[in-house]
């Protein structure tokens, strides 16, 4: 699993930003680190609706420090970016769809019960400029979210 201290495991996806673009997490940190990538199970869903409905609540703060905020999933790009129009969600949504991000950072869970393999755990990791891992939030238990004053401090402290 990947730690505070750790180098972030750097990748390649598609952006849901309204459009579909390419997001390469070493080419954007000099120009938005921090970087917090909030990954969460599935979009549509109750807790990962509000996960994200409550960063974007708290958008501002992390705006303040210049801390750029996105979430990641194992959701196809155009489901993202309908998640995002319906809950006007104004950062990007990343989509590891073939689960190279969610293993590279060691966060796969499944729901044996719904026949749901391979989603992402509930964390959320700051990453600096440096492309080191500030911060590091991982949960077993898909109903908790993050303490989001205790990210927005990461973030700060990590800018």
């Amino acid at each position: 699993m990947v730690n505070t201290g750790d180098a972030a495991p750097d990748f390649t996806a598609p952006l849901a930003n309204g459009d579909v673009d390419s997001f390469t997490l070493s080419e954007r940190l000099e120009d938005e680190a921090p970087i917090v990538l909030a990954f969460f199970p599935g979009a549509f869903t109750s807790v990962c609706t509000a996960e994200m409905c409550t960063f974007q609540d708290r958008l501002s703060a992390f705006d303040d420090v210049d801390a750029t905020v996105y979430g990641v999933s194992r959701d196809s790009p155009f489901t993202l970016n309908e998640f995002r129009a319906q809950n006007e969600l104004e950062f990007g949504l990343i989509s590891d769809l073939n689960q190279e991000i969610v293993d590279d950072y060691d966060l796969a869970m499944d729901f044996d019960d719904l026949g749901v393999y391979g989603v992402a755990k509930r964390s959320v990791f700051v990453i600096d400029a440096d492309g080191e891992v500030a911060y590091a939030w991982v949960s077993d238990d898909p109903g908790v979210e993050p303490e989001y004053a205790e990210v927005e401090d990461a973030a700060e402290d990590a800018a």
